[in-house]
Formats: C-alpha cells, sequence, structure tokens
C-alpha cells in the first residue's frame, strides 16, 4: 500500500492545489483481489469535485504503470474532515500559498 499512498500525492485537490493525501483526505488504503480500496474524505459531501479527484486518481493508479487492475473509493463522511487531519507537509504547503491553519 505504500506505493499506492505514493502515487496519491500527485493526485491535487483542484481548489486548494495540494495532494489529497497530505490535505488528509486520504483515510485509508487496502488491496483485494486486485482492487485498490481507498478509504476517501472532502471537506464537504457537496463538493463538486469528487469526479476530477476519481479521474486523477485513475490515472495514477489505472493509467500511469499500473498498480492495480482496480479501484474503488468509499467516500467516508463521519467523522465530518477537519483541518487537524493535514500533515505537517500539509500545513507548510497551505503557509506557502497564504493559509494560516
Amino acid at each position: 500500500m505504500p506505493a499506492i499512498r505514493e502515487r496519491l500525492l500527485d493526485v491535487i485537490d483542484p481548489d486548494l492545489g495540494i495532494n489529497v493525501v497530505d490535505l488528509g483526505f486520504v483515510r485509508g488504503v487496502s488491496v483485494a483481489d486486485g482492487i485498490a480500496i481507498l478509504t476517501m474524505t472532502l471537506t464537504s459531501p457537496a463538493c463538486p469535485l469528487t469526479g476530477v479527484m476519481e479521474d486523477q486518481i485513475r490515472t495514477e493508479l489505472l493509467d500511469r504503470d499500473p498498480l492495480v487492475d482496480d479501484f474503488r473509493i468509499d467516500w467516508q463522511w463521519t467523522p465530518a474532515w477537519s483541518p487537524a487531519e493535514i500533515t505537517a507537509d500539509g500545513h507548510e504547503q497551505l503557509r506557502a500559498i497564504g493559509f494560516n491553519i
């Protein structure tokens, strides 16, 4: 799973320009029968960008030197995402673009 998580570092939130791992959106990664199962969240269940991120994930996991045969995202809304889930690298990247979290 470290290789999958590494690829997810290239999946960028279109609003912030920061990867989904450092933003704390990736809550879990597992693989079963060649299928990557990603447990993810976003800042809001109403976020219109899930499709954009799913396309980026497809590119990273399936199109570019495939790591798995397929993937599935289990969107998790409880508990709600909070800034506490942002990694130290994510905080640094946010500060670099003017956010103070």
